[in-house]
């Protein structure tokens, strides 16, 4: 059997008790200190209440005060919101596609309205004591893209086949059109190799694409044309290696909207005689000169609207109409080259809508523009072979590094 506990053993331990101290006993020890408590320099942040976004793309047919009313704005904040924004963006171009969006805290007063518009760019407006306004545009990625095509029907529809942005047909057709007869050339099966640049952010373009080189077979001949980098929209076209002319875009990336002959007047109805072509563009898209020349005359002209006319030699002038302003130092007698800046988009004159109306008259006489070579003859005269031949072998390279398929180097090799 296991053996009991011991029984506990009394200890003796001194114990000492505290003494209680009277107060008219205790020592004058003076004031005693203030408690000093330290409070850290750092600002208490303040707690911003949460916020719900509200996001919708605009429709067909709806307007902004639609929106901003369906978004639970007052009548007075969709006012100030309309002016601030129109201040940075003119809202009639608003249309389907562009997006607002409305952040506003719990108890439904807006913080933040935003209104996402064409090429990425962002309009913000943000609520405090005043309302300020800020314009967000995105920084793009230039890329460079390259394509084939072959043209079976038109090359419209060839493009639109291989997945190339079809809006280059009517670079082509204003390039070529005085050179080629597309109609009757075109035997069908031609190779139609296209270099472009893209301005990107993320995977989203921005703006329209742009032309850098081109390269079409047609009956035997090598057609190239070389678009320049540097924004003045001169191109140089090449047969066969060797230069043919140089050649500016009226309005660069534009649609072509009227051609020259005969059509029903799209304002007064009947049937009469269209002495040009037109380009439908965005107002105040920049109007180049499409060959070198001097002013002849800058003013207003009837039905045309505000115009600049430039003669070519003696007897080749060309007419820019509907123009809404005109370069303040642009004068006339002033020479100017292929490319230059002469004008913007607008709709001055009879016109349905921004568009630039482009006429060559030759003698006083309206001629197609797309047909005449007399402008040709005129750039001609200014073009720099050495510089543009090695622009093409630029070009070329480009195009193979980026197509992966050889285009002739040498002339020799295609005669």
């Amino acid at each position: 059997m296991p053996q009991g506990p011991e029984a506990p053993q009394n200890v003796d331990i001194p114990v000492t008790l505290p003494v209680t101290v009277w107060a008219e006993d205790a020592p004058d020890l003076g004031p005693l200190p203030l408690l000093q408590v330290a409070f850290a320099d750092r600002p208490v942040q303040a707690i911003e209440p949460p916020l719900s976004t509200w996001s919708r793309n605009i429709a067909p047919g709806e307007t902004l005060d639609f929106l901003l009313s369906e978004a639970g704005l007052a009548a007075p904040d969709r006012a100030e919101v309309a002016l601030a924004l129109g201040a940075e963006y003119d809202l009639r171009r608003l249309r389907p596609g562009h997006s607002v969006t409305v952040a506003s805290t719990m108890d439904g007063s807006p913080r933040t309205v935003s209104l996402a518009v064409e090429d990425g760019v962002r309009i913000e407006v943000v609520f405090g004591e005043q309302l300020s306004t800020q314009v967000v545009a995105p920084d793009p990625e230039i890329v460079t893209l390259a394509g084939e095509a072959v043209i079976d029907s038109s090359i419209f529809a060839a493009l639109d086949e291989a997945g190339i942005p079809a809006r280059f047909s009517v670079d082509l057709a204003q390039m070529l059109g005085g050179t080629v007869d597309f109609r009757r050339e075109m035997a069908g099966g031609e190779t139609l190799r296209l270099l472009w640049r893209e301005a990107r952010v993320g995977e989203d373009r921005i703006g329209q694409p742009e032309l850098a080189f081109a390269a079409l077979d047609i009956g035997g001949s090598l057609y190239e044309i070389v678009w320049p980098d540097d924004g003045s929209g001169q191109a140089t076209i090449y047969v066969d290696g060797e230069v043919l002319r140089v050649f500016a875009q009226p309005v660069e990336g534009a649609r072509l909207s009227s051609v020259f002959g005969r059509r029903t007047h799209p304002v007064f109805g009947n049937v009469r005689m269209h002495t040009g072509v037109d380009f439908a563009a965005a107002r105040g898209t920049p109007v180049q000169a499409t060959a070198p020349g001097r002013v002849n005359f800058i003013g207003w002209r009837g039905g045309y609207g505000r115009v600049v006319e430039i003669l070519h030699g003696s007897d080749t002038m060309t007419r820019y109409a509907h123009l809404s302003a005109v370069p303040e130092d642009l004068a006339q007698g002033q020479r100017v080259a292929a490319g230059d800046v002469i004008g913007r988009v607008g709709a001055t004159g009879t016109a349905t809508g921004p568009n630039l109306h482009y006429e060559v008259l030759v003698d006083g006489r309206p001629t197609d523009p797309l047909a005449d070579d007399r402008l040709a003859e005129a750039a001609e005269s200014e073009a720099d072979d050495t510089a543009a031949l090695s622009r093409l072998a630029e070009a070329r390279a480009l195009l193979n590094e980026n197509l992966g398929s050889e285009i002739a180097e040498t002339t020799t090799e295609r005669l």
